[in-house]
């Protein structure tokens, strides 16, 4: 037997025999001779099962057994009594304790009760976790999803996390990018520190560059006072810089200087103050584009997306848009006090059917209109935006990417539509069109510019696509 026994008892001869006993046996015992001094040593990691005496100088053992149990619920407590009545066995009980015995008691039958105790603490842990886990494999942080494409993005972000690497977060608007920034820096070692967001687009050039960078009092006409800026607000935190793609091309190279030289110097200022900043940079944007165009600084890119993390679009994430439809029902029936119970089967279809261009941030604003106009105690599908009742979409045949009836193609040439299918559904993004396939882009690119080259057997698996 193993575990960590903390004992509470004044009678200091038999304490001992105890302490002696049980610490052969394997177990760390702490040992105090009254109830205050035992409360004050139990933490929830620190003990596995406490053994306490009914007479303590300061407390009745059923007392102390009671505020043991409302602080710490999750650790069991063994009573020992000198009354061996059934009285005393339920007042034990009734005060939250696992189990009691009457002394004297025989030590052997003491140490099977202690085991048991034991193994019920281990059996709660393990519960615990194994829910802690089911509930990651659906969400990480405020991201919900079951897919697959969302499953690999918690994994990175996961890792990601624990790194100092600057990270830039791509996609579509409302897919939850945001999320994913915050996420990644409550999981990080600076989730104590400051999270410092700004939107790029929502200012004037003018001012934006003061908001980042700060200033000192006189720098220009209105600067009344020192101001210090979002970058050295954010030290030793994260700093969020949203929509990055709209910064000024003039005020790329002094960021750009911040992110090298790890130190900022407001307008005005002569001198340079060092910086502790994690940047996470959100775009909807294809930057590699706008530097071709000549409207994003190719240096600054590479400074910024050490990592890139491609969040996907609602519509290529299968059930997880009627996992998201559920939680917003509930969030805003319970908001507008309604008592609906999810949605109809013919609600679900037009959701799956429907294109979702606004992504996630749609889906909310559908549930909330649907929660609002609802008569029912289910969403009906009459109950969703006119948008989404009037979508058309085109009939597939028997599933995305296969031929048509009637038609027989070879296996390479109907891997090369499934693969076109799936670049058309993430709006033509490669990278993420590659993550679903699970393919490298490198892969993904050469088939798609070598539709019949021979092959001795498949070497991409969709996986579903068979039915299997």
């Amino acid at each position: 037997m193993d575990g960590k026994i903390l004992i509470i008892e004044d009678d200091r001869e038999l304490a001992q025999m105890l302490c002696m006993r049980l610490s052969l046996l394997g177990c760390t015992v702490a040992l105090h001779t009254s109830g205050h001094q035992g409360l004050a040593a139990v933490t929830s990691d620190s003990v596995d099962v406490i053994l306490t005496a009914i007479n303590l100088p300061d407390l009745n053992g059923f007392e102390l057994c009671r505020e043991l149990s409302a602080r710490w619920p999750e650790i069991p407590v063994v009573i020992m009594t000198a009354f061996g009545s059934m009285e005393a066995a339920i007042a034990a009980i009734r005060a939250g304790a696992y189990d009691f015995i009457t002394k004297p008691f025989d030590i052997n039958l003491l140490e099977l009760v202690l085991a048991r105790a034991i193994n019920h603490r281990r059996l709660q842990e393990s519960v615990k976790q194994l829910s802690q886990a089911l509930e990651r494999t659906r969400s990480f942080d405020e991201l919900i999803g079951e897919s697959q494409v969302m499953q690999a993005l918690f994994s990175k972000l996961l890792r990601i996390a624990d790194s100092e690497a600057s990270v830039l977060l791509a996609g579509e608007s409302g897919s939850g990018k945001e999320l994913a920034a915050r996420a990644i820096h409550k999981y990080s070692r600076r989730a104590q520190q400051p999270l410092v967001a700004i939107n790029c687009s929502a200012m004037p050039e003018s001012l934006l560059e003061s908001e980042l960078f700060g200033h000192v009092k006189g720098a220009f006409t209105s600067a009344h006072s020192d101001y210090k800026g979002l970058f050295l607000a954010a030290n030793g935190g994260t700093l969020l810089l949203d929509e990055i793609g709209e910064l000024p091309l003039s005020l790329q190279p002094k960021l750009l200087r911040v992110l090298e030289d790890r130190c900022v110097r407001p307008l005005g200022s002569t001198t340079e103050k060092p910086l502790d900043v994690r940047v996470i940079a959100i775009t909807n944007r294809d930057l590699e584009a706008a530097v071709a165009e000549g409207t994003f600084r190719e240096d600054l890119l590479y400074r910024l997306n050490v990592i890139t993390v491609q969040v996907p679009p609602l519509r290529t994430r299968g059930t997880d848009i009627l996992l998201l439809a559920e939680k917003y029902i509930e969030l805003y029936a319970s908001r507008q006090g309604k008592n609906i119970t999810g949605m109809a089967n013919g609600t679900a279809h037009k959701l799956l059917a429907y294109r979702w261009p606004g992504n996630v941030r749609e889906l909310r604003n559908a549930m909330e209109h649907a929660v609002t106009l609802t008569n029912h105690r289910k969403i009906i599908a009459d109950d969703l935006p006119e948008r989404i009742l009037s979508f058309r979409h085109e009939p597939a045949s028997s599933a995305p990417g296969l031929p048509s009836p009637g038609e027989l193609v070879p296996m390479a040439e109907m891997m090369h539509r499934y693969m076109h299918h799936v670049l058309a559904m993430v709006g033509g993004n490669r990278t993420l069109a590659a993550q679903i396939l699970q393919i490298d882009r490198k892969t993904l690119y050469r088939k798609l510019h070598h539709q019949h080259e021979p092959e001795s057997s498949p070497s991409v698996v969709f996986p579903g696509l068979f039915g299997a």
